[in-house]
């Protein structure tokens, strides 16, 4: 066996480790400590955290043997760490990448959004490919197996003609609505906005969710839809096709297929059944995220999710934004809700 990459986790929440801190040993991981612990190619070196409690509570619980407030305090020398993964907040993520870049590692693992803005991104993805280390982005859907195999079948047409998608998300179109629109790519190629309607601060002060209406480059209609994440989380896809319906139920827990039948009530027409739900692969996607790494590492095997296409549906949802700005809604007509007008 070659010997251990040697990782350095910055940030020691719940995407850095705390997701599996309670799980059982034998649980598929959901972060990024219990994805590199679980794996055996990678080694967990050091960590940063400037909540002392949270970093020593990490520590003990991964059995990190170095760690510390903040990046520079490491005093680690160049190209001490072979992956530095970045678990921070998002805001944080620009001063982490460059400190990062600054250690010379082969490979950063960034969670999603790169940074707040298009042109940090652009920066920092050229910056990564300028230096030689490769940038995986944490878009975990590019892992799930179910996922790229709806791909390649919605590519050779094996599954009939798209008609239209409605894909639904909260929690802001950055943060979480770039999930959905990597996911968008990822399945059907570039998308084209059409317009957009009224944002919805559900979450993030600076980062609203908005409702947008894309289409796909054969022209199908994509309907970006959102709902309050006060509500509950909510990020689900639904595919409509000649013959049948998938949706992706739970962010990938679950797949429903309702397939084309005659309608048992009236005559002439076609309806969907009821459907068949079985189990989606989302739960292995952060084991298989790090198993592409060490490929990358290893065999140069190529990243599922890079800092290109984190940056296709970085400048999507910023063009979202943009132009959800620059509409403002007419006023409804103050009408009783019992009166109609003619």
């Amino acid at each position: 066996m070659s010997t251990p990459h040697r990782v350095l986790i910055i940030g020691c929440g719940n995407i850095g480790g705390a997701f599996d801190a309670t799980r059982p040993a034998d649980a598929p991981p959901l972060s990024h400590a219990g994805a590199f612990t679980r794996d055996g190619h990678f080694q967990l070196a050091a960590c940063v955290d400037p909540d002392a409690v949270r970093r020593h509570e990490f520590m003990a619980r991964w059995g990190v043997p170095d760690g510390a407030a903040s990046i520079a305090e490491l005093e680690a020398p160049a190209g001490h760490f072979d992956v530095i993964s970045l678990c921070s907040p998002t805001a944080l993520h620009a001063d982490h990448l460059r400190a990062a870049l600054a250690l010379q590692p082969r490979l950063i693992f960034c969670e999603k959004p790169l940074t707040p803005s298009v042109a940090q991104s652009e920066k920092l993805v050229a910056a990564c490919r300028d230096a030689g280390v490769l940038l995986a982005v944490n878009h975990n859907r590019r892992w799930d197996r179910a996922l790229q195999r709806l791909r390649d079948d919605l590519k050779s047409g094996r599954l009939g003609p798209l008609r239209s998608v409605v894909a639904s998300y909260n929690k802001g179109v950055l943060n979480n609505g770039s999930h959905m629109v990597d996911l968008l790519h990822l399945l059907l190629g570039p998308l084209e906005l059409q317009a957009t309607g009224a944002a919805v601060h559900d979450f993030w002060p600076d980062d609203p969710s908005i409702p947008a209406l894309l289409r796909t480059m054969d022209g199908v209609p994509v309907h970006l839809s959102t709902t309050h994440a006060g509500d509950y989380a909510l990020f689900e896809l639904t595919l409509n096709l000649a013959d049948l319906s998938l949706t992706m139920e739970d962010g990938g827990m679950a797949w429903r297929t309702r397939r084309r039948i005659a309608s048992p009530h009236f005559a002439s027409y076609q309806v969907l059944d009821t459907g068949e739900r079985t189990p989606g692969e989302y739960l292995h996607t952060m084991r298989r995220a790090v198993d592409n790494l060490h490929a990358a590492l290893l065999d140069e095997a190529p990243l599922a999710s890079t800092g290109d296409t984190a940056l296709q549906a970085q400048r999507l949802c910023e063009l979202i934004r943009h132009a959800a700005r620059a509409t403002t809604p007419a006023p409804l007509p103050a009408l009783h809700p019992f009166v109609t007008t003619p």
